[in-house]
């Protein structure tokens, strides 16, 4: 073999791979079989291999913070049922069920002030909450687990979670449609070219244009509603899906909560976990669909080649090198999270979509995504409001895109309605397209008159429809807060 060749195997990946594993084997003549194994650490639950708890842990102490509180709630529901259980000896007293409601809101209002530690030790939210009551209320916090398994405690916690998100997310996507419905009142008449294929069609206005996605978010809301009605029910008491020999009320705890009822099914109660996961997030991503279109919108017609709009420029980045950029990061950014959304839905599906009946530990990877698919369209809505509120229309580029040949449907049925056939009058203006150039876009979209049309727009009554919603959703927090109280308030 000639020098050159040998130097070219030298440089080869494959080479240098086997180079390190012959080092390492001079290094180190012990097999793997022969390593040190890991040390063992101690749980609530028993010993585990430092490795494995790592690895079954995950980003669960990170992610449960945004439990705690929830969690709190559904301990301290259970702790009042277990209380008034009709067993000798009573498992809690009401004054053993007073101090450990206490505490509960304690240990709620150190993790709202961002105080709340989770080991890696502690696995994740329930166990730290059970260590902490331990630590400060001695026997107490060991009797807190009877009657109950992690499987239906995360469960209720991400329930009661995800109900406070949904209701977040709803009121949000409001403040976005009636942001949009006002910038389409203020610009209703104002001529815009409507597309289709992306090529000049027919003439419409902004005020189309922008209730058209005010009124998407209504349509979009229904679906975050039945989610929010899939979540509605209480999983709390099904244990580890199977029940538990003990005289429990199913029902209290669910009220307690201010849930809508319990779920019936303890094994179903189980198996509904990251089916009620990937039902939220397919409704977000619905949301998220409709503002990728929005954002696409502002995008093409913001760039200079249209002009029709003008995004305010702090809601735009400059470039390290063009000195004269205003990038639609905002935008691109919305568009990119809405591919997360459709993956992070397509993901939750996947995991469930061929488990065994009863808990599988593939659910954890649900809550990352459940997490993520909430921040990122709660975050892209509240940008997006503030976006419309800011957005200028450039009137002159809106109607100097108006050709002869957007108005030719128009004409063709002003033909119609004075005798000729249809398809007599769709020639006629095509072979004659230049007697459009005189059209004046203002009177073609006062000509449209029929509901919703250029003129027939009821923008009062999509703004009445945002209003109901809004109340309906303070309605809804209102309720739930008044349960939360009354739970909480150790002399409940």
């Amino acid at each position: 073999m000639s020098a050159r060749n040998i130097r070219i195997l030298k440089g080869s990946p494959v080479y240098q791979s086997f180079f390190l594993i012959k080092l390492h084997s001079k290094i180190s003549n012990k097999s793997i079989c022969d390593m040190k194994k890991s040390s063992e650490t101690k749980t609530v639950v028993g010993d585990v291999d430092s490795d494995v708890l790592s690895f079954t842990v995950g980003k669960d102490p990170v992610l449960d913070l945004k439990l705690v509180e929830w969690d709190c709630l559904g301990s301290a529901a259970h702790v009042t049922m277990l209380s008034r259980m009709k067993v000798e000896p009573p498992i809690f007293t009401s004054e053993e069920r007073d101090a450990i409601v206490k505490e509960l809101a304690n240990i709620a209002e150190v993790a709202r002030a961002g105080k709340f530690v989770i080991t890696e030790a502690d696995q994740d939210c329930h166990l730290a909450i059970e260590r902490t009551l331990t630590e400060k209320l001695g026997d107490l916090g060991r009797r807190i687990h009877t009657g109950r398994s992690r499987n239906d405690q995360v469960s209720t916690a991400l329930r009661l979670y995800m109900r406070d998100q949904l209701l977040g997310a709803m009121e949000e996507m409001m403040v976005l449609a009636r942001a949009l419905n006002r910038f389409a009142k203020k610009h209703e008449m104002l001529p815009m070219v409507g597309r289709t294929h992306f090529q000049p069609a027919m003439p419409s206005t902004v005020g189309v244009w922008s209730s058209c996605y005010a009124e998407a978010l209504l349509d979009d809301i229904f679906l975050m509603w039945a989610a929010y009605d899939f979540a509605d029910s209480c999983p709390l008491g099904s244990a580890a899906s199977y029940g538990v020999p003990l005289p429990i009320d199913r029902i209290l705890t669910s009220k307690l909560l201010g849930f809508r009822e319990p779920v019936h099914n303890v094994m179903y109660a189980g198996n509904s976990r990251g089916k009620t996961e990937s039902v939220a997030v397919s409704a977000l991503c619905q949301v998220m669909l409709s503002l990728s279109r929005l954002a696409e919108d502002l995008v093409i017609f913001s760039a200079p080649e249209f002009g029709y709009f003008k995004i305010p420029r702090e809601f735009c980045t400059g470039s390290s090198i063009m000195p004269q950029k205003y990038n639609p990061d905002v935008c691109e950014l919305i568009r990119a999270k809405s591919a997360r959304l459709i993956g992070m839905s397509a993901g939750i599906a996947s995991l469930i979509k061929a488990m065994a009946g009863g808990y599988n530990r593939d659910l954890q990877d649900s809550k990352e995504m459940l997490m993520e698919s909430f921040d990122a369209s709660r975050k892209s809505l509240r940008i997006m409001a503030r976006l419309i509120d800011g957005l200028k229309p450039v009137p002159d580029k809106l109607r100097a895109a108006f050709s002869p040949e957007v108005f030719a449907t128009d004409r063709a049925l002003e033909l119609v309605a004075g005798g000729m056939p249809f398809r007599d009058a769709y020639h006629q203006v095509r072979d004659n397209l230049d007697e459009l150039k005189a059209v004046d876009p203002d009177d073609a979209a006062a000509a449209k008159t029929h509901l919703g049309a250029t003129a027939g727009l009821d923008l009062a009554m999509l703004r009445e429809a945002v209003n109901m919603e809004l109340k309906d959703i303070k309605a809804a927090r209102s309720g739930l807060s008044k349960s939360y109280k009354k739970l909480m308030d150790p002399l409940a």
